[in-house]
């Protein structure tokens, strides 16, 4: 099992439990050592989801917002534009991560939900001490959105679609592989 989809279904799971899970009983559920569930639950905490560490688990705290992943493809003139659609419907950009054939996933937490986030983020890319993910794979990268609702999401992704931003199949895949999760 890929640790994407890993992390997502621990993600689900401890949402819906009612009790602490605990490390050791995720590590046998997806037949991983505990270090691994160790480090899934870092990324997920550095993804913005509220977990939290017990003497009997992990619990998942929060607000319940909804979130998604979705591809898509611009160029590196575009980012300010695509960023500014996300926040200015509502939505967080969490992170940015790729999928590569030979690093694997590489991902890194945003947490922008404001214009002046994400004019920050577009004036340090801009200082050319370092491009973009994005650029590593020709433009496409996901990002993990997440908003109040799912109808936030589904007026976002309408949006990154006008401006031809939204790589259409694999966000279908994307979401088909969360609901099977």
């Amino acid at each position: 099992m890929d640790g994407e989809v890993r992390r997502q279904k621990i993600l689900k799971e401890l949402k819906e439990s009612q009790i602490p899970v605990s490390g050791t009983q995720l590590a046998k559920t997806y037949d991983v050592s505990r270090q691994v569930i160790v480090q899934d639950i870092a990324v997920l905490r550095a993804a913005g989801n509220e977990i939290v560490s017990t003497c009997r688990g992990y619990v998942c705290q929060g607000s319940r917002r909804a979130s998604r992943v979705i591809q898509v493809k611009h160029t590196d003139e575009e980012i300010m534009e695509e960023l500014n659609t996300i926040v200015d419907f509502g939505g967080t950009a969490e992170d940015v991560f790729i999928s590569h054939n030979v690093y694997g996933t590489l991902r890194a937490h945003l947490g922008i939900r404001t214009r002046k986030q994400v004019l920050d983020f577009v004036e340090e890319i801009k200082t050319g001490q370092s491009s973009p993910l994005k650029n590593i794979t020709s433009g496409r990268h996901f990002h993990t959105i997440s908003a109040e609702s799912e109808e936030i999401l589904d007026a976002i992704e309408e949006e990154l679609r006008k401006k031809r931003f939204l790589e259409e199949q694999a966000s279908k895949d994307c979401r088909r592989a969360e609901l099977t999760s």
